[in-house]
């Protein structure tokens, strides 16, 4: 090989090289990029799920502040010391605010019948004529909202009468 063959070889490895240098910087540019949109993206949707928590909330303040004027005509009432107005007052704020929060979903837990553990928190056993298991007393309502439960029913269950 000549000196000239030689010097005409090493351009090419050179111009190899710097292609792949420009292509790596290119590449890396491009994933710099990509990093930094994904992290506005995170950032911009956990905003947007704030404002959504946000308007939420605000729809289920503006449905609660009726009661609130109820409880407060209820309170007013009290004030006078009109028992039969106080009772009826809180009735209607009773009535409105259970409507509200079932038109939002929620239920009661059913308690009749069998113990479930699922949706019932036993605090007591009692001795009883009914079936073994079954709710005989509820000594705290409990609450669903869809198919979560949200506060179990807190009751009592029978047990079997000693002889």
């Amino acid at each position: 090989m000549t000196p000239d063959e030689q010097v005409t070889e090493q351009p090419e490895e050179s111009l190899d090289v710097e292609a792949l240098q420009a292509e790596r910087d290119a590449l890396l540019d491009r994933l710099q990029r990509l990093a930094a949109e994904f992290d506005n993206f995170r950032k911009r949707n956990a905003r947007e799920q704030a404002a959504f928590a946000d308007r939420a909330n605000e729809r289920l303040v503006k449905e609660l502040i009726p009661i609130l004027d109820d409880l407060g005509r209820a309170l007013d009432a009290a004030a006078d010391h009109e028992e039969a107005k106080l009772e009826d007052g809180v009735r209607l704020v009773h009535r409105a605010l259970d409507e509200l929060l079932a038109k939002e979903g929620l239920a009661e837990i059913e308690t009749e019948g069998r113990f479930d553990p699922h949706v019932h928190e036993a605090l007591l056993s009692q001795p009883s004529e009914q079936e073994e298991g079954t709710v005989i007393e509820v000594v705290q309502k409990g609450y669903k909202l869809g198919d979560r439960v949200l506060r179990p029913a807190r009751v009592v269950i029978a047990a079997p009468l000693e002889d």
